[in-house]
């Protein structure tokens, strides 16, 4: 991944800055302090590229939304409401961001975790214990890593705003209330968007695993 833009090429104080809110960060970066913004973009970028490139699927495409991100943070810093979290409203922007550029490429743990998607008996997988495994280190076994696969593979073949719904409670563990500010949409659609989430999820999930027992003929 390039490195991000940042409005002043400084090096961050980390030990200046690591206990810092991100809204102190933000304030003191309007107050004038040199390493304020830079240490926001080295806090958020790498998670809010991951939350970009899910959505499109091009690195080049993600690396850009991200800087379009923090630029306007960057300018819009003044207007920010001090009483807000800022990374909501961060991942709020990306969100609108990334939907924009799927909108142009055309033209041209508050859900129940046990929820089984395996199957409506009790033997059915939980859907929180396919994607717990994200996070896991390379010597997970070959298995482990094949399941990691399908669950992106079927992520990825969910309609936008399921998907959105998918990365923000399970990948970013964001709140219901946080997802509804992110989606800009109220708090019970955001209830009812990740429950049809996963439910499709499910769905589509039993045809990866149905599909890889029974490989069709070549």
């Amino acid at each position: 991944m390039a490195e991000l833009w940042s409005p002043c090429n400084v090096p961050v104080e980390y030990a200046r800055v690591s206990e810092r809110t991100d809204e102190q960060l933000l304030a003191d970066h309007i107050a004038g302090d040199p390493g304020a913004f830079r240490a926001l973009v080295e806090r958020h970028s790498r998670e809010l590229y991951e939350f970009v490139f899910r959505f499109t699927r091009s690195s080049a495409a993600a690396e850009d939304v991200v800087q379009e991100s923090f630029l306007q943070v960057h300018t819009s810093a003044e207007r920010f409401d001090p009483d807000r979290r800022l990374k909501p409203w961060l991942f709020t922007i990306a969100a609108n961001k990334a939907r924009d550029w799927l909108r142009g490429r055309t033209r041209q743990r508050e859900v129940a975790l046990d929820a089984k998607i395996a199957g409506d008996n009790d033997a059915g997988q939980a859907f929180a214990d396919l994607l717990a495994g994200e996070d896991e280190n390379p010597t997970d076994t070959l298995e482990s890593e094949e399941q990691r696969r399908a669950v992106r593979r079927v992520v990825d073949r969910l309609p936008p705003a399921l998907c959105e719904a998918i990365v923000l409670a399970y990948f970013h563990r964001f709140s219901y209330k946080d997802m509804a500010e992110i989606l800009e949409i109220p708090l019970g659609t955001v209830k009812s968007r990740l429950h049809a989430a996963v439910a499709a999820f499910g769905k589509l999930y039993r045809e990866e695993q149905k599909n890889a027992q029974n490989p069709p003929d070549l």
